[in-house]
């Protein structure tokens, strides 16, 4: 056994106890340089890490929370280390100074070596991450709108209690009793009631099944996507039912006609142990049998004293006041309505303006004594007679043809205001080509508003620019222009996915046929339609039509053959066989030339080629044989050759059109746009103008010039002009009355690579709402925004160099709380340098939606607690640049904060204000 002497182990413990500290002091700046060098190469794996998040949030995964902890980590650490590096110089100096202080030197030479060894194993830890992103989950609950659910709150609360027995609930009950109505409101009490539900989504059916369509409406939902020409039903259903089989989730089905393959969609069966459920709507009880529902649920008419709360709604209380007998009268046109919600809604407004005891009189006369329809769409008799009260109601055959035409739309179809108005106006309801143009058009709008008012039309997807019909009103149009009158006048198979055109015997008796919205690919048969007035083909996929085809249509004023295909090129030589016609329209078409017999078409009021790309040749003086021709639009086409001595169609054409009243152009050179603007006649009838490849200062002195008395521009569009370095859009007058106001509303720059400055001049834009700035790569200012009274939304994207939005010039006067009243929406994409939006205080009153996204130095919005009493605006961005906002008052934060939407998680934010600004 080994001796070991007690006074040596002594010793030999005091020396390490003893010289430990010494180590940590005498080893100091070694140390310090090792933890140097271990922090470089730390912040190197950092930056390695923070790439890989980069590009995985711009497809729109979320960073780990592990990955997040970790970059806070080397962050703090950084901080730790920068400070241990100040220490370490402050103590160099003190032993230079020779007052060392031992007590300290060891503190942080202990402090240094516990921290390299956290930076080594941050590093360590670093390099080893695979995946620093994953799939964001969707939001839970998105709110729908929703109409008064008068009567509904009993549905309701019984809804929800048969939903904690049941995983399958069926919503049955005829058209318009509400059922839409209570599945919005059983949406949107999720977001008041608490729930375990991973996700809620809605998706809209409709008669015409489409798999598609609702895997994708499913998908987005769930932050899914598949290419539009990609994948099949199998593979999205897969996707679909990877995501689902981990989720809770509840799905709200509106308006099922038949049986809904779950399986087919991708939907996993909701079952006791997953806890997920699906509620659905539907006309027809025997769907909720097919759909093996746990419960099934009929909603009702609203019994009387509902009814009667809505229908008072409705009405108002100034025509319920306006005689005493009114009120007494009144409850008998809502029995009438038999407590259906939407007669009661459409009824009640049509009699809003009746304040006569008399006009009320004669209600309950025509909706007593009226002859019973037959049944549509599984719709009560009695209910869709009630609802056709409203159309009998309206002042004249004019608005009456007018609301039936609407009904050549799909269902669920979001219609252009201005589109519709130019088919009315085609067919003669509205006298327009004879008259003044503008006149029609308007009373037009007015028709639309007073449709609306009485809710036979609805606001479309675009408030401002779109209608659209109720499936059941749209049902009463075609049972009144098909059943109740003479058999088969309107053909309407819109948007049901034929692949062929109907039998040509079913086009006989048709005095309007709609095949709008199909996968039809050819029209190889010859129709007899001796009373055809209006045919819509428009986006089908035809490839071929026969050339006589329209051999037999003579009174054929309306054809829109828009959108059809890029494939069908030529158009059949029997086209000229349409005497009648006054409307064609060939735009997004794939059309090359237009053939010789559409000379023959001398009663063409409008021709419609836009954004025909394809388009190349129209031979010299076919344009001038239709004398009648009022509109021609070539905006956004390829054909632009307006040149001199060339073989097609010119600008000395144009001006031989002595009828002509609205122009849309594409024009490619500066003599032509010289040419253009040099005649009077010309410039009053332009509407559209689209500048693409011109080049110099040409073109600024001639829009400066000339721009203010063009009086029926509406868009104006300057791309790809390479030379142009200042673009100075119409000219500031003394007063109103020196240059008449521009009804120009859209106004574009794109592509401009060395533009600099943009002004806007003040007086000729009263009616400019929309701007549209993009691929200004030299883009510094942007003068006169402020004094655009009507100006509603500001986009601007990928312009490298621009600093201020709004940016007021040396001679501006300010404009304080009355300028941009009517700006709602800004979005500001790629933008590096921006740093204002304005650069001083200004209201928005009108705002309501901001959009940032990439624009890294704008720290401030032009908000203030005063600008956003009556509404918050909507603001959408990236978290970190909202994070890093800079806010003159303290509270306004806190009250947008609400509002305020991770562009990263909101894909569906973003796509909806893209279409508003479009």
């Amino acid at each position: 056994m080994e001796f070991i002497n007690p006074v040596t182990d002594i010793f030999a413990r005091l020396w390490d106890s003893t010289t430990l500290p010494l180590r940590y002091a005498i080893n100091l700046r070694e140390n310090v340089d090792s933890l140097k060098k271990a922090m470089d190469e730390l912040k190197w794996v950092r930056n390695d890490v923070k790439r890989k998040v980069d590009v995985a949030e711009r497809q729109l995964l979320k960073r780990k929370d592990h990955v997040q902890w970790w970059l806070e980590r080397v962050e703090s650490t950084e901080r730790e280390v920068n400070a241990m590096e100040e220490s370490f110089q402050q103590t160099a100096r003190c032993f230079g100074n020779c007052r060392p202080n031992c007590w300290s030197s060891y503190k942080l030479g202990k402090r240094v070596a516990m921290k390299l060894t956290d930076v080594v194993e941050l590093t360590s830890k670093g390099v080893s991450f695979d995946v620093v992103a994953e799939k964001m989950l969707p939001d839970a609950i998105e709110e729908k709108p929703s109409t008064s659910a008068l009567g509904m709150d009993l549905m309701l609360e019984k809804t929800f209690d048969w939903l904690r027995e049941g995983n399958v609930i069926g919503i049955y009950g005829m058209g318009g009793v509400g059922k839409t109505t209570l599945l919005k409101k059983i949406n949107n009490e999720f977001l008041v009631r608490s729930h375990e539900f991973d996700v809620v989504i809605w998706v809209v059916v409709s008669k015409e099944l489409n798999v598609g369509n609702i895997q994708r409406d499913i998908g987005k939902r769930l932050g899914l996507s598949w290419p539009e020409n990609e994948g099949n039903d199998m593979t999205r259903a897969q996707d679909i039912h990877n995501v689902l089989k981990q989720m809770k989730f509840m799905l709200l089905f509106d308006d099922i006609w038949d049986w809904l393959d779950l399986e087919m969609i991708g939907i996993p069966r909701p079952e006791s142990w997953n806890r997920s459920k699906v509620v659905f709507t539907t006309r027809f009880e025997y769907v909720c049998g097919l759909m093996a529902v746990d419960k099934k649920v009929k909603v009702e008419c609203l019994q009387e004293e509902e009814a009667w709360d809505l229908f008072r709604q409705n009405v108002g209380e100034e025509a319920m006041n306006s005689h005493p007998e009114i009120p007494i009268l009144a409850k008998s046109v809502a029995k009438e309505c038999k407590g259906l919600p939407l007669a009661l809604i459409a009824i009640g407004r049509a009699m809003a303006c009746k304040k006569t005891p008399q006009e009320w009189k004669h209600a309950i006369s025509v909706l007593s004594t009226s002859r019973p329809p037959s049944e549509i769409s599984g719709m009560d008799d009695k209910i869709l007679l009630r609802l056709k009260f409203s159309y009998d109601n309206l002042s004249g055959d004019t608005i009456k043809s007018c609301f039936l035409y609407c009904a050549l739309f799909p269902e669920d179809y979001s219609i252009g205001k201005e589109e519709l108005i130019d088919y009315w106006i085609s067919e003669g309801f509205l006298d327009g080509w004879d008259n003044d143009l503008d006149q029609a058009r308007n009373k037009g709008h007015d028709l639309i508003g007073r449709l609306k008012a009485v809710c036979l039309l609805e606001s479309g997807s675009d408030e401002k620019t779109q209608v659209k019909l109720h499936d059941v009103i749209r049902d009463l149009a075609l049972w009144i222009a098909s059943e109740c009158g003479e058999k088969n006048k309107f053909l309407v198979q819109a948007g049901v996915r034929l692949s062929e055109a109907p039998e040509v015997e079913k086009w006989k008796e048709a005095e309007r046929i709609s095949l709008m919205n199909n996968n039809i690919s050819e029209l190889m048969e010859t129709p007899q339609c001796p009373n055809l007035l209006t045919l819509m083909l428009q986006w089908n996929h035809c490839e071929k039509i026969h050339t006589d085809f329209f051999q037999l249509m003579p009174l054929l004023r309306v054809l829109d053959l828009s959108g059809t295909s890029i494939i069908l090129s030529e158009l059949p030589a029997g086209i000229g066989n349409l005497a009648e016609l006054r409307y064609l329209n060939l735009s997004a078409t794939g059309i090359t030339s237009l053939p010789e017999e559409i000379g023959n078409l001398v009663k063409m009021r409008q021709l419609e080629l836009e954004s025909t790309l394809c388009l190349e040749r129209i031979p010299h003086g076919l344009i001038s044989r239709l004398p009648e021709l009022r509109v021609i639009n070539l905006f956004g086409s390829l054909y632009f050759n307006w040149e001199e001595g060339s073989s097609g169609f010119n600008i000395t054409e144009l001006e031989g059109l002595e009828r002509l009243i609205h122009l849309g152009i594409t024009i490619s050179t500066v003599h032509s746009l010289e040419r253009l603007l040099g005649s009077s006649k010309m410039r009053n009838m332009i509407q559209y103008l689209q500048l693409t490849g011109c080049k110099g200062r040409t073109i600024s002195t001639q829009l400066s010039s000339r721009l203010t008395v063009m009086r029926n521009l509406k868009r104006l569009f300057i791309e790809d002009s390479r030379t142009l370095e200042e673009a100075t859009i119409g000219a500031d007058g003394e007063s109103d009355y020196d240059y008449p106001a521009s009804s120009l509303e859209w106004l574009r720059f794109d592509c401009l690579s060395v533009l600099n400055c943009i002004r806007v001049g003040r007086i000729c834009f009263r009616s400019l709402n929309r701007i549209h700035i993009s691929n200004c790569s030299k883009l510094k200012k942007i003068v006169g925004l402020l004094h655009l009274e009507s100006l509603e939304t500001i986009e601007i994207r990928s312009c490298d160099v621009l600093e201020e939005v709004i940016s007021k010039a040396a001679d501006e006067e300010e404009v304080g709380d009355k300028g941009l009243m009517q700006l709602k929406a800004i979005k500001l994409e790629d933008l590096p340098k921006l740093k204002n939006i304005c650069s001083y205080a200004m209201d928005f009153p009108s705002l309501e939606a901001v959009e940032v996204i990439n624009c890294p130095k704008l720290k401030k919005l032009p908000l203030s607690l005063h600008s956003t009493q009556n509404s918050l605006p909507e603001t959408r961005g990236e978290k970190e640049w909202w994070d890093g906002l800079e806010w003159e008052e303290n509270d306004i934060k806190s009250s947008l904060l609400p509002s305020f939407k991770d562009i990263k998680k909101d894909r569906m934010a973003n796509r909806e204000l893209s279409y508003m600004l479009r």
